[in-house]
């Protein structure tokens, strides 16, 4: 059995992301507290009650690191150069509602190296999808332990679009806008799913591509998109934000697709 010193980084992203979950699961269907946030968001105690469950197993896995979450803020020093980004339930409007597409978010960025391990839970299908970086691949964990490779697909031609607000590149580009694009519907199909679950199912082959709107800094230091979008890299699929580049180095965004040909028609109606 391998020891706590020896575990690897991934598979702390991946007991993390699982007890997340676990709390996630069990508490699906209760009448949860509601914490009011800016701007209309908000959060329930399965949101606090998650990230505690995850953070407990990075503390004692990984004393020395600084950890960022998305209720608890930021601990350890400010300059570290191990970060965890923990989002304990993406998704939670959908959750509060009674709809178990959601996510829990787990992911390691080092300052010299990007995410070096990731690890994004389905807490209602029992699936854990993780990478140890593009070298290790990217993986999903079944609920009887197995793990199987993610090999990207377009074969599905679905796309899940991201609608929520703000809309910051708006009026140039908004999501929705896609929808109404006849070159859209003729080659693909549109999926609104709110949660970044869908990102971890375009590495998994169960969608050709997932676009989203946002600002700048979506990869070194997004609570959201971090694991999901190292579960993509390492998969081997394209990804960019919406202006066609780096997404820590344009304008924000996000095109997530599972091979050139459909990232570039997408890119295309995005820039239109």
């Amino acid at each position: 059995m391998v020891t706590m010193d020896m575990e690897s980084d991934a598979e702390v992203a991946l007991r993390a992301a699982s007890a997340g979950a676990a709390v996630v699961r069990e508490m699906y269907g209760a009448s949860l507290a509601r914490y009011e946030k800016d701007g209309g968001d908000f959060a329930t105690a399965a949101d606090i009650a998650a990230e505690e469950a995850v953070l407990d197993v990075l503390r004692a896995a990984r004393p020395g690191d600084a950890v960022t979450g998305e209720e608890s803020g930021s601990s350890g020093a400010a300059g570290a150069g191990r970060r965890w980004l923990v989002d304990p339930l993406c998704g939670t409007l959908n959750y509060a509602v009674g709809n178990m597409l959601v996510a829990v978010n787990v992911a390691l960025r080092d300052a010299s190296s990007g995410i070096v391990a990731a690890a994004s839970a389905d807490p209602f299908s029992g699936e854990v999808f993780w990478t140890g970086g593009a070298v290790e691949g990217a993986w999903v964990r079944r609920a009887d332990g197995r793990d199987e490779r993610l090999i990207p697909s377009a074969g599905s031609r679905l796309v899940d679009l991201n609608l929520d607000p703000p809309f910051p590149h708006a009026p140039g580009f908004r999501a929705v806008e896609l929808m109404a694009a006849p070159e859209f519907v003729a080659g693909f199909r549109p999926r609104v799913v709110s949660s970044t679950v869908a990102v971890a199912w375009v590495a998994a082959g169960r969608r050709a591509a997932y676009v989203t709107d946002g600002g700048p800094g979506l990869r070194l230091d997004s609570v959201h998109f971090a694991a999901g979008i190292a579960l993509c890299e390492a998969a081997g699929c394209v990804v960019t934000g919406i202006d066609g580049l780096p997404v820590d180095q344009g304008a924000g965004g996000l095109v997530v697709a599972a091979d050139r040909e459909t990232h570039g028609a997408l890119l295309g109606l995005v820039r239109r």
